[in-house]
C-alpha cells in the first residue's frame, strides 16, 4: 500500500507495547499524536531516534501530543530496548509473521512504510523510517518519508507548534 497522503484519514490499529498495554489509534483522539516507523530495536539509527524523542518528551507532553515508535520485533525486544536507553513512551510491536514465517507487519503495511529494499544486490522486506503526524481529529498532518535522524525531531516539533 502507498503512504498515506495529508489531509486522510489514519488507519485504525490497534498493537502491544514493551510492556504488553495495547494501544489503537482510538485511544489518542483529540490530541495530537507522533507516530514513528523504524526498521529494528537497538540499532545505532533507531536508537539515536528514540533517545531524539526520549529527549523532547517533556516539550511534547507539555503540548499534549503523543509519542509511539512502531517496528517489527516482539514486545520481548521492545522491552529490553527500552530499558536499555531509558526510553518511556510506547514502543509498539508490529510483529505478525506470514504463513511463510516471515514478517508480515499489518500496520506499517496499511501506513505503507513496509517496503521491499536493497542492500549488495539483496532484496529484502523492511520497515522504511517514516514519520506520521496525527492531528486531534484522526487525520495526518504531516508525513516524513525517509526520514534523515540528525535534526528530525526538531522538524516534528516545528510541525507541531503550527498546529496551535
Amino acid at each position: 500500500m502507498p503512504p498515506i497522503d495529508i489531509g486522510k484519514k489514519a488507519p485504525a490499529f490497534t498493537l502491544k507495547d514493551q510492556a504488553g498495554v495495547a494501544h489503537g489509534l482510538k485511544d489518542y483522539a483529540g490530541r495530537p499524536l507522533v507516530l514513528y516507523f523504524y526498521p529494528k530495536d537497538d540499532t545505532s539509527g533507531c536508537t539515536a531516534q528514540a533517545c531524539a524523542f526520549q529527549d523532547a518528551l517533556p516539550m511534547l507532553q507539555e503540548l499534549g501530543v503523543a509519542v509511539l515508535g512502531v517496528s517489527i520485533l516482539d514486545t520481548k525486544s521492545k522491552a529490553k530496548f527500552a530499558k536499555k536507553h531509558d526510553l518511556h513512551f510506547p514502543l509498539l510491536a508490529d510483529d505478525a509473521l506470514g504463513e511463510d514465517g516471515k514478517p508480515d507487519p499489518s500496520v506499517a503495511s496499511k501506513y505503507g512504510v513496509w517496503v521491499q529494499k536493497s542492500m549488495y544486490g539483496r532484496t529484502y522486506m523492511g520497515i522504511n523510517r517514516t514519520t506520521y503526524l496525527i492531528g486531534p481529529d484522526g487525520k495526518v498532518v504531516q508525513r516524513w518519508d525517509k526520514v534523515k535522524v540528525p535534526g528530525h525531531v526538531e522538524a516534528v516539533m516545528k510541525e507541531l507548534k503550527k498546529l496551535g
